[in-house]
């Protein structure tokens, strides 16, 4: 059996460490290589030994040299490192695997122009599980598009920098989408003060952080005397890791491409 052939960026931290885990645990999937930022302790250390498993490969910040290495490149990180990586990944013909969340538009746009040189899964969530939930939610607002108010809920732990998430972000583009409506123009991102009565049309984000919280999302359809609740929650990041690796494969041996999780699991 051919191996996926797996780098990993950001390989300290806690998305990085259960991806470590996660691939040493795959048959069908290699760690070839494994990076952090300059001045991290853990440069030159196994990163197997992040979780109990020594494999043989020691962490490095020379991006490039693994990249000529591997399959594909699973980056977590954060908007600037991720680009950077990018550009390195495309100069070495890797594939990439993007759950980074907080790009601007410019941002994308460089992952699409990538794309056509690269193959990229680009997503704002890995999980399986919430990727059905992206499938329930266009069935539910085909049916409750009209009377029902759409609201947005998501609660992340305390050190994650962006808001809303990018998952709570694409739960609204599917929805607005359904009801053939712009997020741009309708979504309302908090509220305060006198802020009058309801617009139908808008689609509402409440954001909460604190604590360890892994991810919970729920989209609310409020009706008159009804509410329909669809909820996904996480209690480890481990789902993140396996939908990750399910995308490595998929883009293994493929030239080129701008793919989603909706892609991987043939839900399109």
């Amino acid at each position: 059996m051919k191996k996926v052939r797996i780098a990993i960026a950001g390989a300290s931290g806690r998305m990085g460490r259960m991806l470590i885990e996660t691939t040493l645990k795959a048959a069908d999937a290699e760690l070839v290589a494994a990076f952090d930022q300059p001045g991290s302790p853990f440069i030159g250390k196994d990163a197997g030994e992040l979780v109990s498993q020594p494999c043989g490969v020691a962490i490095t910040t020379d991006v490039a040299a693994g990249l000529a290495k591997a399959d594909c490149l699973i980056d977590f990180t954060r908007p600037e490192g991720t680009l950077h990586h990018l550009e390195l990944a495309k100069a070495a013909s890797c594939g990439m695997v993007i759950g980074t969340t907080g790009f601007s538009a410019e941002g994308k746009a460089a992952i699409a122009a990538a794309a056509e040189s690269i193959p990229v899964v680009f997503a704002p969530n890995m999980a399986i599980g919430v990727n059905a939930v992206f499938k329930l939610l266009e069935v539910a607002a085909r049916i409750l598009s009209e009377g029902y108010d759409v609201e947005v809920i998501e609660a992340h732990h305390r050190l994650k920098i962006d808001a809303p998430s990018g998952t709570a972000l694409r739960m609204g583009e599917v929805v607005a989408r359904e009801l053939g409506r712009d997020l741009e123009t309708c979504a309302i991102y908090g509220r305060e003060g006198v802020t009058g009565e309801r617009d139908a049309q808008t689609i509402g984000f409440s954001t909460i952080r604190g604590g360890d919280i892994v991810g919970d999302h729920t989209v609310l359809f409020a009706g008159i005397g009804e509410r329909i609740e669809i909820t996904h929650k996480s209690s480890s990041r481990m789902p993140y890791a396996s939908g990750s690796l399910r995308a490595a494969r998929f883009i293994a041996g493929r030239k080129a491409g701008l793919f989603d999780m909706q892609d991987v699991l043939g839900l399109k």
